[in-house]
């Protein structure tokens, strides 16, 4: 679908189309439907970024929380959404050998420990290796450092999963 068919969906339609850009919070892309037109997909995800820059701290957070462990029991026990499991399938999360799958849980529940919030990383723009060395290197985060990192991450898979959903314009070389 392009720009124009998203701007014509019903709030319903909007909300069931986009509705995990952001994983498991489709209330922010239900806050933004009622700011359409968008004149691009650009429009639409600064529409987005703009709601969740505008969040108190705690709301942030609420977003992270909203995330699964990487690699970790939802993978395991197949209940991530599909987006998450396509995404950490890419980054080779699904095929970690045993010394790996422990290492991330123990990384992960260090991470939770510290910071209160999962471990968020764009998987697509990553690989298992570089995964796990973000993950132990941002452990040394100050909070609300890592807090505005783990942001950025979930801007990053929001417009990763907008673009394989809403058509870009692409001009008519006619």
């Amino acid at each position: 679908m392009d720009i124009d068919a998203v701007n014509t969906l019903s709030y319903e339609e909007f909300v069931d189309a986009l509705g995990n850009v952001v994983e498991k919070c489709p209330i922010i892309v239900a806050a933004v439907w009622s700011q359409r037109p968008f004149g691009s997909l650009a429009a639409l995800e600064n529409a987005i970024n703009e709601f969740i820059e505008a969040l108190p701290e705690s709301g942030k957070e609420g977003i992270l929380r909203c995330h699964p462990d990487l690699a970790g029991r939802d993978l395991q026990s197949g209940t991530l959404t599909r987006e998450s499991r396509e995404e950490q399938a890419q980054a080779g999360l699904d095929i970690l050998n045993a010394t790996e799958v422990s290492l991330m849980a123990r990384l992960n529940e260090d991470y939770k420990e510290r910071f209160g919030f999962p471990f968020v990383i764009c998987a697509r723009m990553n690989n298992k290796t570089t995964i796990i060395q973000q993950l132990s290197q941002r452990l040394e985060n100050e909070h609300m450092a890592e807090r505005d990192c783990a942001i950025e991450e979930v801007k990053k898979i929001c417009h990763l999963r907008l673009q394989g959903l809403v058509l870009t314009d692409i001009p008519n070389k006619l």
